[in-house]
């Protein structure tokens, strides 16, 4: 070999070397100083349904609401190759950055630590090469196939069978495709999404909200890469006349993608992290998460199996905190069955619905993950059909698919309309009656968890049990959403209360005393004078005092 091709071989081998030293780092941060915002003002950094959703669950904003420090991001940028974003809840940049660069963050005064998160970076478009999605992970979303087959009657719709089994035909019959609810789905691409005519009314009636990659920042098309995002979106979203029916065609959408398909580190999990933070900004009601994280291309990050537990895995802290904040988290409990346990984060928290699948005779299929989380709670929680899922495919046609995947969000489209049924229900409350509605309720296990749920028994099961056992009832506002004039309010049992209306941001819009004949009727209220929007009304009786949200056509 020649001097100048030994020359060729060393400048090859250095650049190999200086590639691969960019890797990305999560800079965590001791303090959060803020200059511009205040706790004062949380309609600076929280929309108006971020903070009507926090007065249902009676949260108010605090320190993890506020943003990461500028001076600090400014300061750690001179040192960085690039910043890709912050993460206000764990208060921390990730950043990508040269292994030598990191010596120096690590010596800044407000800096608590640094850790590494991925090898190698995303670059930027002028440089980006394509990289073929690897088997493993692909098995992450699609299991080994089951035998699955069941013979569909001439009148029926290929979604009609796992729609059937949710109760999700007497929804829609009752008035119910999840409308006024706003839903983020959290995947790995979103292709034809905008082109596939069981999408169009989501595209053409504006629908879909936002979208938004936390992989590549500087990527402002979310409808590209795999296919699985699309799939997991129509079980929840998709409406073809004739053809196709999901459990919530008439809800909103925030499109996020998270997963970095062709390898796996733990930056997946602060993408996550940071699509939460940004969905619970712009006013998410429901995440549905068809991902989960156990073990990694780099094997020191991967995680073992008594850090299931609710609580340490970064992605489960992520979902623990969008759940105290109101939102409730639906996550597909995995497809590493039929070990026992084998479940992947966030499905450990005790604050998400993890979903299993059941086949065609109703039994766990054979895939599906099990439980218990290592703290020793049952896992997962509900189930629903998994086996040969009909689904929307990137060509527009209507084709089987198998995973817990594809479970999970057709419980995401059961709580939204349930939740636009009752839109009272707190995010507990709402959870609560879908797990006391389920199949296997009064005897839970490790397969199936509760069992599948029923949107009827859901929605009619505690009401009928209201009216069996008082005439009374003690808290109630209907109609809500009301669309007339006339509001009506079940409140204590005195004939004199004090009505307040409310902007979400606690301004007072209107305020009354309200009189009744006989504490078994309702009290009245007219909204004439009140424009449409969402509100906070607030019933007190001395020191009894009762709020909840309420929307007006």
């Amino acid at each position: 070999m020649n001097k100048y091709l030994i020359s060729l071989l060393f400048i090859f081998l250095g650049l190999i070397q200086f590639v691969h030293a960019q890797d990305r780092y999560v800079v965590f941060y001791k303090y959060k100083p803020q200059s511009s915002f205040s706790l004062d003002r949380p309609s600076e950094f929280l929309t108006d349904r971020a903070l009507l959703r926090r007065n249902r669950e009676g949260v108010s904003p605090d320190s993890t609401d506020l943003p990461v420090s500028d001076v600090y991001i400014d300061q750690v940028r001179e040192h960085a190759i690039s910043i890709l974003y912050q993460t206000k809840w764990l208060n921390a940049s990730l950043i990508v950055a040269e292994s030598e660069s990191i010596k120096t963050i690590e010596q800044l005064p407000f800096v608590d630590k640094v850790e590494m998160v991925a090898k190698g970076y995303n670059p930027q478009p002028n440089e980006r090469i394509e990289i073929p999605a690897l088997e493993s992970k692909i098995k992450k979303f699609i299991p080994l196939e089951e035998a699955t087959s069941r013979t569909l009657k001439t009148e029926e719709l290929p979604s009609d069978f796992q729609n059937s089994l949710l109760g999700i035909h007497k929804m829609h019959e009752e008035g119910f495709k999840g409308e006024g609810i706003r839903i983020a789905v959290f995947d790995v691409g979103f292709p034809a999404v905008n082109t596939v005519s069981a999408f169009s009314q989501l595209i053409n009636n504006g629908q879909i909200i936002d979208q938004k990659d936390f992989v590549r920042p500087w990527n402002d098309n979310v409808f590209t890469d795999y296919q699985h995002g699309t799939n997991v979106l129509s079980l929840i979203g998709a409406m073809e006349e004739g053809a196709y029916v999901s459990g919530a065609p008439n809800a909103e959408y925030f499109l996020a993608m998270t997963e970095e398909l062709a390898t796996e580190y733990r930056i997946e999990e602060f993408n996550w992290l940071r699509a939460a933070e940004y969905a619970d900004s712009i006013g998410v009601d429901i995440i549905n998460s068809s991902l989960g994280y156990y073990d990694f291309d780099d094997p020191s990050m991967n995680y073992s199996y008594e850090d299931l537990d609710g609580k340490t895995t970064i992605i489960t802290q992520a979902a623990n905190f969008a759940s105290e904040k109101g939102v409730l988290v639906i996550n597909s409990v995995g497809n590493y069955g039929p070990n026992e346990p084998s479940l992947v984060a966030p499905s450990d928290s005790p604050e998400v619905l993890a979903i299993g699948s059941v086949n065609q005779d109703m039994a766990v299929s054979n895939f599906s993950s099990r439980g218990p989380a290592s703290d020793g709670r049952v896992k997962p929680d509900l189930a629903a059909f998994g086996n040969g899922v009909s689904l929307i495919r990137t060509n527009g046609s209507i084709g089987p698919g198998s995973g817990t995947s594809f479970a999970a969000p057709q419980i995401a489209a059961l709580a939204a309309g349930l939740w636009q049924a009752r839109p009272d229900w707190t995010r507990k409350e709402l959870i609560d009656n879908l797990l006391r509605s389920a199949s296997n309720y009064d005897n839970p296990d490790n397969a199936i968890g509760y069992g599948i749920p029923d949107f009827y028994k859901a929605y009619y099961g505690e009401i009928l049990s209201v009216e069996e056992k008082d005439e009374n009832v003690s808290w109630k506002i209907y109609p809500n959403p009301v669309i007339g004039n006339d509001l009506k309010i079940h409140f204590g049992t005195n004939l004199k209360a004090n009505f307040t209306l409310l902007d979400p941001s606690g301004k007072i819009i209107s305020t009354l005393q309200l009189e009744r004949n006989s504490n078994k009727n309702p009290f009245e209220v007219s909204l004439d004078a009140i424009p449409s929007g969402f509100f906070i009304v607030q019933m007190q009786d001395g020191t009894d005092i009762k709020r909840q949200k309420l929307i007006r056509y």
